[in-house]
C-alpha cells in the first residue's frame, strides 16, 4: 500500500513536468493577415468560406461535374483511405490500455537413459497488462488522435483544391468557347474582307500592300482559331483527368449565364484556424509533435506491467500427474531505465525540435494562407473594376468600326485598311474583355478556396 502512494504521489509530481498536459490549439493570428482585405471586411464574421459548394457553383453542369469528380477522383479516394488508416490505427491505440489475452499451449515428450518417455503439457491462458502510471500510453493515443483528425483535414484539402480545379477548369472552357466564338464571328467578317480586298486591287482602289495587310491578319484570325481550338482540347482532356475519366467532350453552358455570389466578404482572419483544413492539419501536426515530446519525456521514468496465465497442466515440478491440475500465476514488473538514460535525452531533444519545426510549419501555413486571401480579393476587385472600363472601351471601338466604315463609303479620305484596322482592335478588345471576365470568377474561386470552402 505504501508503495502504491508513493507511486501516485511520484505520478502527480511528473504532471508538472509535462507528461499529461494536453495540448492547447492556437487561438489568435497575426494582425493584418489579410492585408488590405482585412482592413475592409474583417469586421464582418460572414464568409464566402462558409458556403457549401452547391451554393457557391449553381451552374447544373458544373455540379455534376464536381459531384463525379467527388466520387471518382483517385487522390481524393487515397485521402479517404488514409482517413481509414488513422482511424484504425486511433483503435488500436485506446485498446492498449485493456490486458492482452493470448492462448499458449505447450508440450514436451521426454526420456532419461532410453527409459519410459514422459509426457507433458500446460495449456495456460496468459495475460499482460501495462498500467499507464507515467503516460506512455496516453500521449500515444492522443498523438493518434491528432494523426486521425490530420488525415481527416488532409482528405478536405484534397477535396477543396479538387473542386476548385473542376470549378476553374470548367470555366476556362466558358472562357475559350467565348472568345472562340468572338474570332469565329471575325473570320467570317475578314474572309469576306479578303475577297473585298482583292476586287478593290483590281479596281485601283487599294495598293498591293493593303491587300497584303488584309491577308496577312486573316491568316492571323485562322490561326487564332486554331490555338484555341487547341487550346480547348487540352483544358477538356486536364479536366475528365481529374474525373478520372477517359478524355471526352465536356458539356457546359455559356461564359455571359454564369451566376455566382455578388457579396464578397472574407470573414475574421480567426476563422482560418477552423476552415482552412491545411492551416488545421499544419496544427495538428503540432499537437503531434507536441504528444511526441511528452513521450519523449515519459522515457525517462519507469513503465509498471502486470501479467498472469490461468489453466491446466500436468507437469508439477519433478512429478508428472495425470489427470492435470489447475495453473495459476502473478507477476508484476517494473523496469526502470539505467544505462539508457543518455538515449532518452537525445530522444527528447529530437522531440523538442521537431516540435519547434511543426510551430514553424503552422506558423508559415498560416501567413500562406493570408497571402492567398489577399491575393485571390485583389485579383477578383481589379478583375470588376477593369469590367467596367473594357466595357465602355468595347462600346467605343464598336462606335470607331462603324464610323471609320462610313468614312470610308463617303470620304476619299479614309482607306479601307484603317477599316481592317478598326476590327482589328475591336477583336483584340473583346477578346480581353472575355479574358477578363473569367479573371473575375477565377479570383472568386480561388478565394472561396482561400478561405476554407468547399464543404458539403
Amino acid at each position: 500500500m505504501k508503495r502504491l502512494i508513493i507511486l501516485f504521489a511520484l505520478a502527480i509530481g511528473l504532471y508538472g513536468c509535462g507528461i499529461y498536459s494536453k495540448y492547447k490549439p492556437q487561438t489568435e493570428v497575426p494582425k493584418g493577415l489579410f492585408g488590405v482585405a482585412d482592413t475592409l471586411t474583417s469586421s464582418d464574421t460572414a464568409s464566402l468560406g462558409n458556403l457549401s459548394w452547391r451554393e457557391m457553383f449553381t451552374d447544373p453542369q458544373l455540379q455534376f461535374l464536381i459531384e463525379k469528380g467527388l466520387q471518382n477522383n483517385t487522390n481524393l479516394q487515397t485521402a479517404h483511405l488514409k482517413v481509414q488508416e488513422a482511424e484504425a490505427a486511433l483503435m488500436s491505440s485506446r485498446l492498449s490500455y485493456l490486458p492482452a489475452f493470448a492462448l499458449a499451449p505447450e508440450g514436451a515428450i521426454s526420456s532419461f537413459d532410453r527409459g519410459k518417455a514422459t509426457k507433458t503439457y500446460s495449456l495456460p491462458i496468459t495475460a499482460s497488462w501495462e498500467v499507464d502510471i507515467f503516460g506512455r500510453l496516453t500521449n500515444a493515443k492522443r498523438r493518434s488522435k491528432a494523426a486521425y483528425l490530420q488525415s481527416q483535414e488532409y482528405a478536405q484539402a484534397v477535396q477543396t483544391q479538387l473542386i476548385a480545379g473542376i470549378a476553374n477548369s470548367y470555366y476556362t472552357l466558358l472562357m475559350l468557347d467565348a472568345q472562340y466564338e468572338i474570332a469565329k464571328s471575325t473570320e467570317a467578317s475578314w474572309q469576306e474582307s479578303v475577297r473585298t480586298t482583292r476586287a478593290m486591287k483590281g479596281a485601283g482602289m487599294v495598293t498591293e500592300a493593303g491587300l497584303a495587310q488584309t491577308e496577312a491578319t486573316y491568316y492571323q484570325i485562322r490561326t487564332t482559331l486554331l490555338d484555341l481550338e487547341e487550346q480547348i482540347e487540352k483544358v477538356e482532356n486536364a479536366l475528365s483527368l481529374l474525373l478520372a475519366d477517359v478524355p471526352q467532350q465536356i458539356q457546359r453552358g455559356k461564359l455571359n449565364a454564369q451566376r455566382l455570389p455578388e457579396k464578397v466578404s472574407v470573414g475574421v482572419p480567426l476563422q482560418l484556424l477552423s476552415r482552412r483544413p491545411d492551416v488545421k492539419s499544419a496544427e495538428l501536426a503540432l499537437a503531434q509533435a507536441f504528444y511526441t515530446t511528452n513521450a519523449a519525456r515519459s522515457a525517462f521514468y519507469p513503465s509498471l506491467v502486470l501479467g498472469g496465465s490461468l489453466g491446466w497442466t500436468n507437469s508439477a515440478g519433478s512429478y508428472i500427474v495425470n489427470p492435470g491440475k489447475l495453473l495459476a500465476a502473478a507477476v508484476g514488473s517494473l523496469t526502470v531505465p539505467l544505462f539508457n538514460k543518455g538515449m532518452n535525452r537525445a530522444q527528447l531533444k529530437i522531440a523538442k525540435a521537431q516540435q519547434e519545426e511543426a510551430r514553424l510549419n503552422f506558423t508559415q501555413s498560416l501567413l500562406n494562407a493570408g497571402s492567398e486571401v489577399n491575393d485571390a480579393l485583389t485579383q477578383y476587385q481589379t478583375a470588376v473594376e477593369k469590367s467596367e472600363w473594357y466595357e465602355k472601351q468595347v462600346q467605343s471601338l464598336v462606335t470607331a468600326e462603324k464610323s471609320t466604315r462610313l468614312l470610308m463609303q463617303h470620304s476619299s479620305n479614309t482607306t479601307y485598311l484603317e477599316v481592317l484596322v478598326a476590327q482589328q482592335t475591336l477583336l483584340n478588345a473583346q477578346l480581353t474583355q472575355v479574358a477578363n471576365r473569367f479573371a473575375q470568377i477565377q479570383g472568386l474561386i480561388n478565394l472561396y478556396q482561400a478561405l476554407g470552402g468547399g464543404r458539403e
